[in-house]
């Protein structure tokens, strides 16, 4: 028996069980070397891994069960029918990441590029129907050149039932893509459909259009890494976590699918803490100014309020004035929205409202309370703002957090002003519990403004205008924006001290966790786009 490509498998007539057996044995061999070694040095040459190496640094040490391992095309023409190497470029299957069962298909950039063909595709079609049968989350490792051009039409339509079993498994089970090669073409929007997206800089590129096509329809001249990591973490918002080495960006996703339950039917898996439930945290006291005006760094708050300090920040790169996370607080997996005011003061923004829309979204449909932090002085003002559509974008975050049955807790620290204070999950739109520390201020805008608005006759008319101005703002600051003027008209729950928040949101929780609410019946909402 020889070892090339496109040998039938029937080559040899084995005498007896054991000699077909041998042959097994043999075809496996071949088929986990790969098409070469010299294929293998290239890949590693490029500081990448294998599909195969990848794999088992994603699941638990000899978990990994594949499927239609011996798959081969059946395409002619352009020299196809002398190359069939085994596993047609993917390699599709199933195993465990801390005991539990994850899906995986990884593109062998060594076969085909990673090209995507009719077979190649009907493997993923496979083992995507198996992790949506079987509520499992799929993981899918990208490193494929895009659409297998010699077999035509054929790869094209292989991704379009990628893209509908992406659909298809949307808020159904855990969707992860780790992007470690090129990703272009439509191949790009099935990174797209998923929950989250993992980049590995310098190695990793997703693009519709890539440098010579952009060059020349635009004459605009950009890098394979121009269309890269960095990009989609900060500019496109695309990519939710980027690393610089495919082992830690593995490790990453091991740890983040701790955080997600297998599928929309479960809860997220919980731990026993070390952190005491009842913890104080002093802290608090000198981490947020009294002074609305001074900003002040709100991941140091979710630090000292979340178990151990610990919480993962997804798209940490992009829209920086706010902050979504998942942490654990007493071992329960918990969403974090909050205002960042070290980044434009915390305003809310277009960026910012995509952002925190998609990710309320992605926590309600795998039941994940929301716990949301406020100090937001309203959305961002401007025309750049309002011609991109501030109203719509704004519309999508006040839709997910309207749309969101999970338990929704909201804490106002200091500013809470205007329609920005409504959207950010206020008592009026559903929040299950809302707490307020002494130092917050919930009014309809700041005192300055209000009273420049209010009071503008009796400013104007005034022998010292600032001595009046100042006045009005004391007068509006005293009748309308104490902190206990929500609390008294039932628009907060509680006001709390705040070295005990996080025993109230552990306790608040808790009381939570059997919450039940139903939606009304129809086929699906009309959200804003």
């Amino acid at each position: 028996m020889t070892a090339v490509d496109d040998r039938p498998l029937t080559a040899v007539e084995p005498a007896d069980v054991r000699g077909r057996v041998a042959e097994l044995h043999q075809i496996r061999a071949q088929a986990l070397a790969g098409l070469s070694e010299k294929a293998t040095q290239a890949q590693h040459a490029k500081g990448k891994l294998t599909a195969r190496e990848r794999i088992e640094l994603l699941v638990d040490p000899g978990s990994f069960q594949e499927v239609e391992q011996l798959r081969r095309h059946r395409a002619t023409g352009f020299g196809l029918e002398t190359k069939k190497p085994f596993t047609d470029g993917v390699i599709t299957g199933w195993g465990a990441v801390e005991g539990r069962t994850v899906f995986v298909y990884a593109h062998d950039f060594r076969i085909f590029g990673g090209a995507l063909g009719e077979a190649h595709a009907t493997k993923i079609h496979k083992i995507m129907d198996m992790a949506i049968a079987a509520g499992a989350p799929l993981v899918s490792l990208n490193d494929g050149a895009g659409a297998r051009i010699q077999e035509g039409v054929s790869a094209l339509a292989g991704y379009g039932g990628i893209f509908q079993r992406n659909t298809k498994a949307s808020g159904v089970i855990p969707q992860i893509s780790v992007m470690l090669g090129p990703c272009a073409g439509g191949a790009a929007y099935s990174p797209a459909l998923t929950d989250f997206v993992f980049m590995v800089r310098e190695t990793s590129q997703m693009f519709i259009t890539g440098p010579d096509v952009v060059k020349a329809v635009t004459g605009e001249e950009i890098t394979q890494n121009g269309l890269g990591a960095d990009v989609h973490a900060e500019t496109s918002g695309l990519c939710h976590f980027t690393y610089d080495d495919e082992v830690t960006c593995t490790a990453e996703v091991r740890y983040l699918l701790s955080l997600l339950p297998q599928n929309n039917h479960e809860n997220p898996p919980r731990v026993e803490s070390s952190d005491p439930d009842d913890r104080r945290s002093d802290v608090l006291l000198d981490l947020v100014p009294a002074d609305g005006n001074r900003p002040y760094d709100m991941t140091k708050v979710i630090e000292e309020i979340v178990d151990d300090g610990e919480y993962v920040e997804v798209h940490e790169r992009w829209a920086r004035n706010i902050i979504c996370a998942l942490a654990r607080l007493d071992g329960q997996v918990v969403g974090i929205m909050a205002n960042q005011p070290q980044s434009l003061a915390g305003v809310l923004d277009i960026e910012a409202s995509e952002k925190t829309a998609r990710f309320i979204q992605m926590c309600d449909a795998f039941n994940i309370p929301i716990v949301t932090f406020l100090d937001v002085p309203g959305f961002l003002p401007g025309v750049d703002q309002e011609h991109g559509g501030i109203i719509r974008h704004g519309a999508k975050l006040l839709y997910a957090y309207c749309n969101a049955t999970v338990p929704r807790i909201s804490l106002i620290l200091r500013k809470a002003y205007g329609g920005a204070y409504i959207v950010m999950d206020s008592q009026s739109i559903g929040a299950d519990l809302t707490y307020a520390w002494p130092t917050n201020e919930i009014a309809v805008m700041g005192a300055e403004v209000a009273a420049n608005v209010i009071f503008r006759r009796q400013i104007a008319d005034a022998e010292y205008p600032e001595a009046m101005r100042a006045r009005m703002v004391k007068e509006y600051k005293s009748e309308l924006m104490h902190p206990y003027y929500a609390a008294e008209r039932g628009l907060v729950d509680d006001v709390i001290d705040p070295v005990e928040t996080r025993e109230i949101l552990i306790r608040s929780l808790a009381m939570l966790h059997t919450k039940h609410a139903d939606l009304p019946s129809r086929k699906h909402g009309n959200q804003p786009q």
